[in-house]
């Protein structure tokens, strides 16, 4: 059984920095991209970063050059660093993962129940 566990969350100041972490258990034949997407109340979960299997990273605008996303294959584990937080960072950040658990089996998406993270002014 596939699990995405996130850390980290919890609240900061303006201009603060947090970071989370995703750890995937469960047993992978190959673990493609990852990602964290945030939702905030009313609106849809949308992208921050993701990251490909090969490093390759991504991000949404309102985060570029404050937030960093890593990944370390060897433990099948996400990382985003945030600095220089803003409130409009606050919403709850979920993991993703698009996985194959075997050869056999067609790659699937797969979520972290959600952490917080709050930003105060």
């Amino acid at each position: 059984q596939v699990q995405l566990v996130e850390s980290g969350g919890g609240l900061a100041q303006t201009g603060g920095s947090l970071g989370l972490s995703c750890a995937a258990s469960g047993s992978f034949f190959r673990v493609n991209a990852m990602a964290w997407y945030r939702r905030v109340p009313g609106k849809q979960r949308d992208l921050v970063a993701s990251i490909t299997s090969g490093g390759l990273t991504d991000y949404a605008d309102s985060v570029k050059g404050r937030f960093t996303v890593s990944r370390d294959n060897t433990k099948n584990t996400l990382y985003l660093q945030m600095d220089s937080l803003e409130p409009g960072d606050t919403g709850v950040y979920y993991c993703y993962m698009n996985a194959r658990l075997t050869r056999w089996t067609d790659a699937d998406d797969y979520w972290g129940q959600g952490t917080q993270v709050t930003v105060s002014s």
